[in-house]
């Protein structure tokens, strides 16, 4: 059972809105230091101080840190919420005055529970039962361990428990659920844009539906346009019961859906007439394209490949630099020049070494035969062989070298919507290979190419195996040298291969790209990796990363391959989210363009 840090306080009330925060300490008497402790709506895990100074309110937001200290914002941080009472009850620090007197609650009255307090427990063990299938004490170690970014994760789902959901939907069904039934003002519904898969608020007022766009800033927060920002969208919806935060007025009874009501999908004759005269037209259903994200918009340097693209490539139509781009067991990968038609290209030239054994040679003929098969612009293109001197692998160029280590030193000058805007280009890539029934089995950022900042090609097809049309997995022989820490646990206990182990990969190389080139599992080794994921455990989510992108790598990380998504899903969710956070953000006019009443 999840417990919140401040239960145990006498002078904590809950989940309490500000008016009956002061309305307490009205009661208890406005002394100067007078002070409660109730939560926090506007983010995860934190709470609000109100207190008491010169017969005047004033309210501070305690917020809940990454690394689980709280602090006031400006504030130093503390171990927990007591721990933050108790030290302000000595030094101001900033406040008006230093905490005096606790209001303590009645006898009679119990810490009132917030909408999440509710669902916490049940979503968690459910969570974990069919994320990870783990019962009973698994299961409750599990959540134990990972408590607190597990809680941040079910946070953000939560909505989707909620009676007021109604998941994608368009405007026009929005309306018909919400005439359906009593018309009171402020019955209000959340839907999903079925074209891009943002939030919208439609709700009604003076027998009209007006619609509102929820809108979403990069660091992943929810707000009404010009209004506060939360952290869910339950939240969000929470506070607006309280203040209309500029809509036409506070939100009020929820409209649920009613299963049985949807074979009659009826709009009224006649809508009556607002305040302002205008009366808006019926809507009309359109079929909208899938969403384009900035990615399908960038260049391929590449644009048509084909022209250049040869099995065979003549000796003296190759330039070798002698600068090398990276080595390895089969020898290295050096930066040259390819002669064409139209003039000449820079490509990545892999070059075996002369004294490598048969085997090499047919591993290396093995990944061109692979990588001839493969043509799409997220996938680093071989363009053809060349047997001289040494045996050489001519591929595309990507100049900018492996993601983790441009990430790693480009910190400063790459946001977090450049990353999604990565990852989303490397989904793409790898659902082509699904499409093509190809297993990478080394998806890592090292294997990750950039040609710019802005553009991703998966590389390194050393380990791919081609599946028959029938097969779902590929079973490896032997265990070999494998990364193992990129590794699905089918991989490590029975060595299976398949799209949903390489799904399983691109939840670590996210982690890897979010935490700006940082080595998955620290420095565990294989055994411990493997116990690590056994246990229920997954990796925490790094500083700053989007919790939609960290529910996607844990969403990745499903220990059962047949419950995990695919890789149409998994772009499918990344391309939902980079279209959220890259379309400009502006309020959703409301029906017929009628304008909201402020």
């Amino acid at each position: 059972m999840s417990t919140d840090p401040a239960a145990e306080l006498p002078f904590f009330y809950g989940s309490i809105s500000r008016s009956e925060a002061e309305q307490h300490l009205k009661l208890a008497g406005m002394s100067d230091g007078l002070f409660l402790l109730r939560q926090c709506l506007r983010s995860l895990g934190g709470y609000v101080l109100s207190m008491v100074w010169n017969l005047e309110f004033h309210h501070y937001s305690i917020e809940k840190q990454l690394n689980g200290t709280y602090c006031i914002i400006g504030g130093k941080p503390h171990l927990g919420p007591a721990e933050l009472c108790e030290f302000y009850s000595k030094d101001p620090d900033g406040l008006v005055c230093s905490l005096k007197k606790p209001c303590l609650r009645p006898q009679d009255t119990q810490i009132r529970l917030g909408v999440f307090d509710t669902l916490r427990d049940n979503m968690l063990r459910e969570y974990v039962k069919q994320t990870w299938n783990l019962e009973g004490e698994a299961m409750e170690q599990a959540i134990i361990s990972q408590a607190s970014q597990l809680e941040k994760l079910i946070a953000t789902t939560a909505h989707e428990k909620m009676q007021w959901f109604h998941g994608k939907i368009t405007r026009q069904e929005g309306e018909r659920r919400l005439y359906s039934g009593v018309q009171p003002d402020g019955k209000f519904l959340v839907r999903q844009k079925e074209e891009t898969g943002a939030f919208a608020l439609s709700m009604m007022y003076g027998k009209t539906v007006y619609h509102y766009q929820i809108l979403q800033d990069k660091s992943g927060k929810f707000s009404m346009p010009e209004g506060t920002r939360f952290d869910t969208i339950w939240q969000l919806v929470e506070y607006l019961k309280m203040k209309p935060d500029g809509l036409v007025t506070v939100l009020g009874e929820s409209c649920v859906i009613n299963r049985a009501a949807e074979k009659t999908p009826v709009l009224p004759a006649s809508r009556l007439r607002p305040a302002n005269g205008y009366t808006p037209p019926p809507q009309a259903v359109t079929e909208t394209p899938m969403p384009v994200t900035p990615a399908d918009d960038d260049v391929d340097p590449y644009h048509n490949p084909n022209e250049v693209r040869k099995f065979n490539i003549q000796r003296n139509l190759l330039l070798i630099d002698e600068v090398e781009l990276g080595s390895g067991n089969f020898g290295c990968v050096k930066k040259g020049v390819l002669k064409t038609e139209k003039g000449q290209i820079d490509v990545a030239i892999k070059v075996l070494k002369s004294d490598n054994d048969k085997l090499v040679k047919e591993e290396m003929m093995r990944e061109a035969e692979i990588m001839h098969q493969l043509n799409n612009r997220h996938i680093v293109r071989m363009l053809g062989l060349c047997s001289a001197e040494n045996l050489m692998l001519v591929m595309e160029m990507a100049s900018f070298g492996p993601l983790n280590k441009y990430l790693s030193s480009h910190r400063d000058n790459v946001t977090v919507e450049n990353i999604v805007n990565l990852m989303h280009q490397v989904s793409k890539g790898m659902k082509y290979l699904e499409e093509k029934n190809f297993v990478h089995r080394d998806l890592a950022a090292r294997n990750v190419l950039l040609v710019n900042q802005q553009f991703a090609k998966i590389s390194d097809f050393g380990l791919s195996k081609a599946l028959g049309a029938d097969d779902n997995y590929y079973k490896a022989r032997t265990a070999g040298k494998w990364p193992l820490k990129w590794y699905a646990p089918e991989c490590i206990n029975f060595h299976k291969f398949s799209s949903k182990s390489d799904v399983w990969s691109f939840g670590i190389t996210s982690w890897e790209a979010f935490s700006y080139g940082g080595k998955p599992y620290k420095k565990m080794r294989g055994p411990e990796v493997t116990r690590f994921i056994e246990s229920g455990s997954r990796m925490e989510s790094p500083a700053g990363c989007p919790p939609q992108m960290y529910a996607l790598m844990m969403e990745c990380w499903t220990y059962k391959h047949e419950d995990r998504p695919d890789f149409k899903k998994v772009e499918e969710s990344m391309r939902s989210y980079l279209c959220s956070i890259s379309t400009k953000a502006k309020p959703e006019e409301p029906a017929g363009n009628a304008e909201p009443i402020k």
